[in-house]
């Protein structure tokens, strides 16, 4: 970057924070500390985002008569992940955030790589499902913090947090009913891609 072309991009960067984004103050107004909430959101947009990368390698593995019946469960989980990670995107940047620019660097902060194939046998049934699992009730936590945080002080990002809440939540009860038949009230999906949830905070899967 030559030296008229910086000078040029920090002008800009410094005229943005001087905007006035009455979105944001009136959050800070309500005692939500901004930085603390875009920074959980980008991470759990790294999350998801990881998690539909990994768990679409993950279902490929999932050989087998049994195995197949596990890849609709699979199937309706990732594409629900992809949605998620594109609800949260506009949230980020309407509060002043950013993706990272290094598409490594955001897959390296999301903390995923537990779901990687399984090892020596990558098709391995009840392994894949545990990670699964553990997936699923990892992003549980990641966005009951984002709803704790957000609850009476920010209802946009709260009604966002709180549909992929419940969406993770559906996620978790049909793999433990796979891995230890506890009953879930599991109906599948419609189609794929479906996310009763999320559906109005993303189009990226619209038919």
């Amino acid at each position: 970057m030559n030296l008229m072309s910086k000078e040029n991009t920090d002008r800009a960067e410094k005229s943005i924070e001087q905007i006035n984004v009455v979105g944001v103050k009136v959050l800070e107004q309500n005692g939500i500390n901004v930085e603390e909430l875009v920074k959980a959101l980008v991470y759990n947009a790294s999350v998801e985002f990881a998690a539909y990368y990994y768990f679409t390698n993950l279902r490929m593995h999932c050989t087998g008569t049994e195995g197949e019946s596990i890849k609709g469960i699979i199937e309706d989980a990732r594409l629900e992940d992809l949605s998620h990670f594109e609800s949260c995107l506009s949230r980020i940047y309407e509060l002043g955030g950013r993706l990272p620019n290094d598409a490594e660097e955001f897959i390296r902060i999301s903390g995923t790589e537990f779901l990687q194939l399984p090892s020596p046998d990558p098709t391995n049934l009840k392994e894949i499902l545990e990670k699964c699992l553990k997936a699923e009730q990892g992003a549980i936590v990641n966005w009951n913090k984002v709803c704790n945080m957000t609850i009476g002080k920010d209802p946009a990002t709260y009604d966002v947090a709180k549909d992929i809440l419940r969406e993770e939540i559906e996620h978790e009860a049909w793999f433990l009913e796979m891995l230890y038949k506890r009953p879930s009230a599991h109906i599948r999906r419609k189609y794929p891609g479906e996310r009763p949830h999320t559906h109005k905070h993303s189009r990226s899967l619209d038919i």
